[in-house]
């Protein structure tokens, strides 16, 4: 109610394009701002969080005046030209071209999958990090940038392994690229633990994105990055966005942020997020259909199989799945390289009484013929 009424108060006066300064855009900009490290310092407002990745990775082309970009196999970064060149998700799905030679993939850290425990795991994901960049000192074309989500969402939910960000993090900037964390889809208190996602990990991105969320449904996004990047961003090319940044779109944003601090939506995050958890691992206990429970906060995923031993994926019975908890009133999504990843994101103001229907309506699925191996 809040955030609506945020919005009807500014219709109700202005709204214009941002060609004419607002105080609106400062405020909301400043009070963003607080919730990061003190080295990021300087927002931008877009429309969408594809427009948000896009300026991203044009910032860090300008800034190192290189070319190519370091992403994660099957991730996803917008609907964009340049945002699709970058999403292995979208270029290596139905209707994609491969991937553009100016994008160079690491494999998706995904400990689940593979025969490797987890020390195994981050030994070889570093030598495929190394192998990767050394091509780039080996070639005339240089890293422009990482950007990756801090949780993968598409790639199936995929939380990477302890130090594997901060270590693809010491390399990609010892290559001489930025790196970019998409929050996108993890950011604004969601994890639990921390408010922006890349907080777990123990690094300071160059760049952070964030949509989605930041505007409670309104299109809005965001880029916020250091001081010398956006010095060396403003080369006279000027950066103009109609109505990103307008006054409607930041008193909505400004809200929402009030709102979740207010409202404590990160602690609830943490405490139902725990609370879920600890439930699907009950569930696992008794479905050998969930081979995996993994996440944090209100951000998780179940992957489903149709042998534990195997991890053979089970995409028909998560697709069955969605489809019967829509028709119990709640909405989930398949994901993940094999579709076989459900995906559990319920609203930060998820209440107990909330979170036991949802484990109450798994329990019932998981218990019909169709859901049986």
């Amino acid at each position: 109610i809040a955030v609506v009424k945020a919005g009807q108060r500014q219709m109700e006066v202005l709204n214009t394009n941002t060609r004419y300064l607002h105080s609106n855009i400062v405020a909301y900009a400043e009070a963003l701002s607080k919730t990061f490290p003190p080295e990021l310092s300087v927002v931008y407002f877009t429309n969408s969080g594809s427009e948000a990745n896009e300026l991203a990775l044009r910032m860090a082309k300008t800034y190192t005046e290189n070319e190519d970009i370091l992403a994660l196999d099957v991730g996803y970064h917008g609907n964009t030209n340049a945002t699709i060149d970058v999403s292995a998700y979208k270029f290596n799905g139905k209707g994609g071209k491969g991937c553009p030679p100016n994008t160079h993939l690491l494999p998706i850290p995904d400990v689940y999958r593979s025969s490797l425990d987890e020390k195994q795991f981050l030994k070889q994901a570093l030598n495929d990090m190394d192998k990767i960049l050394l091509n780039f000192d080996a070639s005339s074309n240089g890293i422009a940038a990482f950007i990756g989500e801090s949780i993968l969402s598409c790639g199936g939910q995929i939380l990477p392994p302890n130090t594997y960000i901060k270590e693809l993090y010491q390399k990609v900037r010892k290559a001489g690229g930025l790196c970019i964390a998409d929050e996108v889809q993890t950011g604004f208190g969601r994890v639990g633990k921390t408010f922006w996602a890349f907080e777990l990990h123990g690094v300071v991105p160059d760049i952070v994105t964030m949509g989605k969320p930041i505007g409670n449904g309104h299109p809005i996004g965001a880029v916020i990055t250091t001081n010398a990047i956006a010095e060396a961003f403003d080369n006279g090319m000027e950066f103009f966005n109609t109505y990103g940044g307008n006054p409607v779109s930041c008193a909505i944003g400004h809200q929402v942020l009030k709102t979740i601090q207010e409202e404590e939506l990160q602690a609830n995050a943490l405490m139902m997020g725990e609370y879920i958890k600890s439930r699907l691992l009950d569930l696992q206990s008794r479905y050998p259909i969930i081979g995996d429970v993994r996440g944090e906060g209100l951000f998780l995923g179940l992957e489903l199989v149709t042998s534990q031993k195997d991890k053979t994926p089970a995409p028909q019975q998560a697709e069955y799945l969605a489809n019967r908890m829509k028709s119990l009133g709640i909405l989930m999504s398949t994901d993940g390289p094999y579709y076989n990843v459900i995906k559990i994101k319920p609203p930060l103001s998820i209440s107990k009484e909330q979170a036991k229907f949802l484990i109450k309506s798994l329990d019932s699925v998981f218990a019909e013929d169709a859901m049986h191996i």
